[in-house]
């Protein structure tokens, strides 16, 4: 059932292609010639709502959106069968619902935070590469929906399911698997979905943990993060942080460049990089949001609030993040000195975004909060939609791609 509550035509000049955006950081592009875009900042089940689609079983994936196509991925409770959407972005039309892998005996995910298809797809001209994990990743094409390739032999023991989304570098396909048991970084070739180079993490795990008690074994090894990739003096980086160790690759051959030893675990946030530095998140335990040289030399440290499962933006010189519990930390990002720090309220697992000069922060409860950035916090909007947020909205043209618990929103201004 497709809900259309009015009917709009744009034209778009920003597709989503993976998770959190173009550039991966959550900031939404402003077109050339333009000082704003136009994004809704009020919304409601009746309002500038410009269709509603129900997607059924359970999926916390981001959409991603190239031309008149929006792709997600969606999974039974169970996990035992994986499905792949196409929508139709005007209409909100379902063009496209297959079953796309089956598990026999998914491992149980032990929580209800996460489910099976939550690693958010990524597009490009005329393919879609989907991920779930150790479970299967497969490309189709966006054309005639056929199923051009499957790779399903890379194990993990996710432990609590699979989380980390795809990355396209050049011809590779870039995966994540920060498991109970393995923990590794692996490429395919995008053409082929055959394994190009696969990098194990070098990883010191600790026999106790930060309160010297014995250490259980998979909560404080896996991680859910997706790494980022850049560009450093002609030649690239990417870099992501893991349990015990946040790491920096050469993205061609899986070359480990530099890591860096820390005591937190169970990380979901991506690197930012800005002002010539990475900026990570270590993840849950003793942890940080660090400073650091793209030689691996940590100039700064900030240790409050810090968020496990959200990714920060990095507006300006500024670095603002919300935690799981609702606080929100405005830090500078050029020496790590706190700005501010308040409790802005509600649960967050969704990751932030920033357009036309609005941090929007998106709560489980549904709630859509609304600031600006500053030298303080001042929400000045509120919109609630039936169901909560879990997934990372998408942006294209002046219209909000947001996914709830449930369903598919198109939002934008009427």
């Amino acid at each position: 059932m497709i809900i259309s509550l009015c009917v709009l035509t744009t034209t778009a000049w920003a597709d989503w292609p993976q998770f959190r955006g173009p550039n991966q950081d959550g900031i939404v592009p402003t077109p050339e010639g333009k000082d704003k875009i136009g994004l809704p900042t009020t919304w409601s089940e009746t309002e500038n709502v410009v269709w509603k689609t129900p997607i059924h079983d359970h999926g916390w994936s981001s959409p991603v959106i190239l031309g008149n196509q929006i792709w997600l991925t969606s999974a039974t409770e169970d996990g035992k069968n994986m499905y792949v959407f196409c929508i139709d972005k005007e209409s909100g039309k379902v063009l496209f619902d297959k079953l796309l892998f089956t598990v026999d005996s998914p491992r149980p995910l032990g929580n209800d935070v996460n489910t099976y298809a939550s690693c958010t797809a990524a597009i490009e001209g005329g393919r879609v590469y989907v991920h779930f994990g150790s479970y299967g990743t497969a490309a189709i094409d966006t054309k005639s929906f056929e199923t051009l390739w499957e790779q399903r032999d890379l194990p993990c023991n996710h432990y609590r399911g699979p989380a980390s989304s795809v990355v396209i570098y050049n011809d590779l396909i870039i995966l994540t698997f920060d498991g109970a048991d393995l923990q590794y970084q692996a490429a395919l070739n995008k053409n082929t979905g055959k394994i190009v180079w696969k990098t194990d993490r070098t990883t010191k795990f600790l026999d106790i943990d930060i309160d010297g008690n014995p250490k259980r074994e998979g909560d404080f090894r896996k991680a859910f993060s997706t790494p980022l990739v850049r560009e450093i003096n002609g030649s690239p980086q990417m870099w992501i942080s893991a349990s015990y160790g946040s790491f920096s690759y050469d993205p061609r051959n899986g070359k480990e460049l530099w890591k860096i030893d820390h005591g937190s675990y169970s990380n979901a946030s991506m690197a930012m990089f800005g002002h010539g530095l990475v900026y990570l998140i270590t993840g849950r335990g003793n942890a940080d949001l660090m400073g650091v040289k793209p030689d691996g030399e940590v100039v700064w440290r900030y240790d409050k609030a810090i968020p496990s499962m959200v990714s920060p933006l990095l507006i300006g010189e500024q670095i603002y993040m919300i935690n799981n519990g609702g606080v929100a930390t405005c830090v500078n990002a050029l020496n790590g000195e706190e700005v501010w720090r308040e409790r802005l309220g509600g649960e967050f697992y969704a990751s932030p975004i920033y357009g036309d000069g609005v941090i929007y922060s998106f709560a489980t409860d549904g709630t859509a909060k609304l600031y600006k950035p500053g030298e303080a916090l001042s929400v000045f909007a509120e919109n609630k939609l039936d169901n909560g947020f879990m997934a990372t909205p998408a942006v294209d043209g002046k219209a909000l791609y947001l996914r709830t618990t449930k369903d598919l929103y198109r939002i934008e201004k009427q």
